[in-house]
């Protein structure tokens, strides 16, 4: 497992680790995706499981029933407004509240399934609703003040990134805020709360790795960074066929720690 990457987070090392990322990256073919499939099938569910890089750094614990809150709600409403402001410039709060605004229309149409954003939005109270605007705000401005120093070109992806492991019964996914660069030669950015655990270069292993499952043609990107905002640090690792393995393996051993855990609760 190759070394992980850190750096303090700020415009010209971020610049840095975006332009001297190694200029080819690993590239897997559909026997790996088949001897992927086969190690997940090896570990029995009764149900369909999910797993991602938050599950692998828990190791394998189960998250709680999830809720919509300001916190868990900014990262989609932040992302959706920043994406806004890069097709049609506005100013972040004018962004953010047009997305709400969608939400909401959505949901007073009738298309906003139950426990979804939009339908959970309908139905807070209006000094909820300012705080939620000021939480995607505030996440959207982090979000734009790392990445508008880059000189590559960079946007932000409609969603994160899913694979799923064929006839396993198995979901994963890997979380994605800012793509650099095109395709083949793109570096990854995710952006997280708070301070970086441990366990966090095996999330980024994780999420590297579903990245590479679910490139049409398997090619790893070039680095996956970590950006931590609160902490002002940033941790990468390359796209190697080392980490990329190494992240295939952690999702493996996390439905391995999943299924003892369920079995602890079913005794």
């Amino acid at each position: 497992m190759s070394a992980l990457l850190q750096r303090r987070l700020s415009a010209r090392d971020l610049s840095e680790l975006v332009a001297h990322a190694p200029t080819q990256s690993a590239t897997i073919s559909d026997e790996h995706r088949a001897s992927l499939a086969s190690r997940f099938r090896a570990v029995p569910s009764t149900e369909h499981r999910r797993l991602d890089a938050w599950m692998v750094e828990q190791a394998g614990r189960p998250p709680g029933p999830f809720a919509w809150t300001p916190a868990t709600a900014r990262r989609i409403l932040g992302n959706n407004a920043l994406r806004r402001v890069m097709r049609e410039p506005d100013t972040i709060l004018g962004a953010v509240r047009d997305e709400i605004a969608d939400q909401l229309l959505r949901s007073v149409n009738g298309y906003a399934r139950a426990g979804s954003l939009g339908h959970w939005l309908g139905g807070v109270a209006h000094p909820v609703l300012g705080l939620i605007t000021a939480e995607a705000v505030n996440w959207a401005t982090q979000a734009l003040e790392c990445v508008q120093g880059l000189e590559a070109g960079w946007r932000v992806p409609a969603s994160d990134v899913y694979y799923d492991v064929a006839t396993a019964r198995t979901t994963l996914r890997g979380r994605r805020d800012v793509v650099v660069g095109a395709d083949a030669e793109r570096v990854v950015l995710r952006i997280r709360s708070g301070i970086p655990g441990k366990s966090a270069g095996h999330g980024l292993r994780s999420d590297l790795a579903v990245e590479t499952l679910a490139h049409p043609e398997g090619v790893a990107p070039r680095r996956y960074l970590g950006l931590w905002p609160d902490a002002g640090l940033i941790l990468g690792v390359e796209g190697s066929m080392e980490n990329v393995r190494s992240g295939a393996s952690d999702f493996v051993r996390a439905a391995v720690a999943q299924r003892r855990h369920g079995l602890v609760r079913a005794a």
